[in-house]
């Protein structure tokens, strides 16, 4: 398999239950939150997936957290699919989403910090985000222990 057969693209409706089936794979693990199909398909405009021969077997968003910050989200895998370049290839949809926008920067909270540091990103202190805290960190079971990783892009 090559990254070249992987195609990005926005989700659509169709592809709710493919995402919500994804995100809970990692959700029962610790490491993503969960998302509702309800809540997926309210904020389906903000993910993209990746398609390989109309299989989703990876998804991400883009959420607005400020007039200048925006977080990529639920940036996952299925198995069998890490380390052929599909992830790199949503976050870049993702970062020129954002680039299109004009929003200059652009953090991830993650446990995957070598894959961000690869895409051009920097660990940073997360206490400089007071729009994410103040978002979904105030209702996060790990919020008094939470061990993610902040890390940050700003665009040119």
């Amino acid at each position: 398999m090559t990254v070249k057969e992987a195609v990005c693209r926005w989700a659509t409706a169709d592809d709710v239950e493919d995402l919500h089936r994804l995100i809970e794979s990692y959700a029962v693990q610790g490491i993503m939150l969960p998302r509702s199909r309800e809540a997926l398909a309210r904020h389906i405009d903000s993910f993209v997936v990746a398609e390989i021969d109309g299989d989703i077997v990876g998804c991400g968003s883009l959420f607005q957290l400020g007039p200048e910050l925006v977080e990529i989200r639920s940036l996952g895998m299925k198995e069998g699919y890490k380390g052929y370049g599909i992830g790199t290839k949503l976050v870049d949809l993702l970062v020129e989403e954002a680039r299109a926008r004009g929003i200059p920067r652009v953090m991830a909270l993650t446990y995957a910090v070598d894959f961000f540091r690869k895409n051009g990103f920097e660990v940073v202190d997360k206490e400089i985000f007071p729009e994410k805290v103040w978002t979904d960190c105030v209702s996060c079971p790990k919020r008094h222990a939470c061990d993610e990783i902040a890390v940050l892009k700003v665009l040119n």
